[in-house]
C-alpha cells in the first residue's frame, strides 16, 4: 500500500493538470522586431481601434486618397494585433488531441476526404533544367469567369511528398478562394506541386529539398507573367514553409511575393535534423516515416531515371539508393538528397551534415531582408521542429513569430467534443493575414524608405 500511494497521487495529478490543460486557452507567445519597419495599410475606420498604443503606427495622407482611402503607417506588431484578432484570441485544442503526437498523427490518419472540396486546373511548366513542376489553379477559369485581372493569389508551398491534395491547405483555399457572396474571400490560389509528386512527371535527374528554391523562383516568374497586374502573396506548411522563407530572404525588396505566411516551418535544419535522429520517439517514427515517404519518390519513378542519360550526381548512388530498407531522412539525405536535392552550385555536398546546415532558414531573418509582411506560426510540442528564431525575429524588420503551445506538426485542431469531428483553428487566422495583406496591405518602397528614416 506504501508503493500504491505515491503512485496514486502522481495519476491524480497527472489527471488534474491534463483537465486544467484541456479547460485553458491556449494562446500563442509572440516575437516581434524591436525596431520594427513601418508598413503602409488601408485605414479600416479610426487609426487601428487603438492598437498604436505600441508606438509603432501613424496617420498619414489626412484627406484621403483619388477614391478616399486613407491609410496608416504600422510596425508588425500593430498590423498583426488589428487584422489578425483570432490569433491573440488562441483556442482549446480537441481533448482527446492534447498531444502533440496526436495532433500530428490525425494529420495523417484523420479522414478529411469529405471536406474542404477544392477543384483545380493544372499547369505544368518546365524549369531551366529540363524538371517539371505542377501549378494547380483554384478556382478553374471556367468555374470563376469573372474574376478581375488584379485579384490576389495566393502561392502555395507544400509540405515533403505532399501536393494540392492535403487537407491541410486545403482548409484554407476552399475559403480563401470561394467568391465574396459565398463567405470567401473571392481570391485565386496556385499550388506549386514538387517535381514527382502529386501527379507530377519527374523529367529530370534532380528533385527537390528545403533549400532548393529555384523552382519556386521559376513557378513565381510563371505566375507574374500570366497574371501581370495580381499581387501574389505567400503560403508554406512544413518543407514549403523553409523553401518559401528562404526565397523571400534571398529576394528581399526584389521579391515578386509581396508577403509570406508560413506554418510549421522547419527552420534551422540542422538542429532538427539531430532532434530526429537522436531523440527515440523521433527517430523510431517521425525521422522513418519522412525518410520513407521521400525515398518513395524515387522509386516511384525509377523505370523513368533509368532512362535517363548517366548523370554524375546521380548514376552512381543509384545501387546505394535501392539498397535503403526503413531509412530515416537523414538516411535518404545521404545517399540521395544531398546529391540531387537542388541544382549545381551549390548541390551536391560532401555530407548529409553540411546538407542539413545549408537548409536552415533562420538566417534571411536576422539580414533584414524582409522589407514586407511576414508571418510565422509554429507550435511549442512539434515533435518533427523543436527549433524557432525567436532572437532572428526580433532582428528583423516586418517578421513576426507566434508560437502556439500546441498543435503538433500542422496539426491546431480544435473541437470536435467527445469523439465528433475536430476543426482546424489555424485556418481562421491565416484567412484574415492573407485578407488583410491582399486587401489593405500597400506594397510601396518610397514610403518604407521613408519610414525608415
Amino acid at each position: 500500500m506504501g508503493l500504491l500511494q505515491p503512485i496514486f497521487t502522481i495519476l491524480i495529478l497527472a489527471v488534474v493538470l491534463l483537465v486544467r490543460s484541456l479547460k485553458a486557452t491556449h494562446v500563442p507567445r509572440f516575437y516581434f522586431p524591436t525596431s520594427p519597419l513601418l508598413l503602409q495599410v488601408k485605414r479600416k475606420n479610426h487609426l487601428e481601434n487603438g492598437h498604436s498604443s505600441n508606438g509603432d503606427a501613424r496617420q498619414i495622407n489626412g484627406n484621403g486618397d483619388a477614391h478616399g482611402n486613407k491609410y496608416d503607417l504600422m510596425g508588425i506588431n500593430a498590423f498583426l494585433r488589428s487584422r489578425v484578432p483570432s490569433l491573440f484570441e488562441g483556442y482549446r485544442p480537441t481533448w482527446w488531441l492534447a498531444l502533440g503526437h496526436l495532433q500530428t498523427i490525425f494529420v495523417v490518419v484523420g479522414d478529411f476526404s469529405k471536406v474542404d472540396k477544392v477543384t483545380y486546373e493544372r499547369t505544368l511548366i518546365r524549369t531551366p533544367d529540363g524538371g517539371t513542376l505542377g501549378l494547380d489553379l483554384c478556382p478553374p477559369p471556367a468555374q470563376a469567369p469573372e474574376l478581375p485581372e488584379d485579384t490576389p493569389i495566393i502561392v502555395v508551398q507544400t509540405g515533403l511528398t505532399g501536393g494540392s491534395f492535403e487537407a491541410y491547405l486545403r482548409t484554407i483555399l476552399a475559403r480563401a478562394c470561394a467568391s465574396k457572396a459565398d463567405g470567401g474571400l473571392g481570391f485565386r490560389g496556385i499550388v506549386v506541386n514538387f517535381r514527382g509528386c502529386a501527379g507530377v512527371p519527374l523529367t529530370s535527374p534532380q528533385l527537390y529539398s528545403a533549400g532548393h528554391t529555384e523552382d519556386l523562383r521559376s513557378a513565381v516568374l510563371y505566375i507574374a507573367d500570366k497574371y501581370p497586374k495580381a499581387p501574389l502573396h505567400g503560403l508554406g506548411f512544413s518543407i514549403g514553409a523553409n523553401i518559401l522563407t528562404r526565397y523571400l530572404g534571398e529576394e528581399g525588396e526584389g521579391s515578386r511575393l509581396s508577403s509570406g505566411v508560413t506554418l510549421a516551418c522547419a527552420w534551422d535544419t540542422a538542429k532538427n535534423s539531430w532532434r530526429l535522429e537522436n531523440e527515440f520517439i523521433p527517430k523510431t517514427f517521425y525521422a522513418k516515416a519522412l525518410g520513407g515517404n521521400f525515398l518513395s519518390v524515387f522509386t516511384r519513378h525509377l523505370d523513368r531515371i533509368l532512362q535517363f542519360p548517366p548523370d554524375e550526381r546521380l548514376t552512381p548512388h543509384i545501387p546505394d539508393i535501392l539498397k535503403l530498407k526503413n531509412p530515416t531522412l537523414l538516411d535518404v539525405d545521404h545517399v540521395l538528397t544531398k546529391y540531387i536535392g537542388g541544382s549545381s552550385p551549390p548541390f551536391p555536398f560532401e555530407t548529409p551534415e553540411k546538407y542539413c546546415k545549408y537548409l536552415g532558414s533562420e538566417p534571411p531573418l536576422d539580414h533584414r531582408r524582409f522589407a514586407f509582411p511576414y508571418l510565422a506560426i509554429n507550435a511549442a510540442d512539434d515533435p518533427i521542429v523543436g527549433f524557432v528564431p525567436t532572437v532572428e525575429t526580433q532582428k528583423s524588420s516586418t517578421c513576426a513569430l507566434a508560437v502556439t503551445p500546441s498543435g503538433g506538426h500542422l496539426g491546431w485542431f480544435h473541437g470536435g467534443d467527445w469523439f465528433g469531428r475536430p476543426d482546424r483553428w489555424i485556418r481562421q487566422p491565416v484567412l484574415e493575414w492573407l485578407a488583410a495583406v491582399g486587401e489593405d496591405y500597400v506594397p510601396g518602397s518610397e514610403l518604407k524608405r521613408e519610414a525608415r528614416m
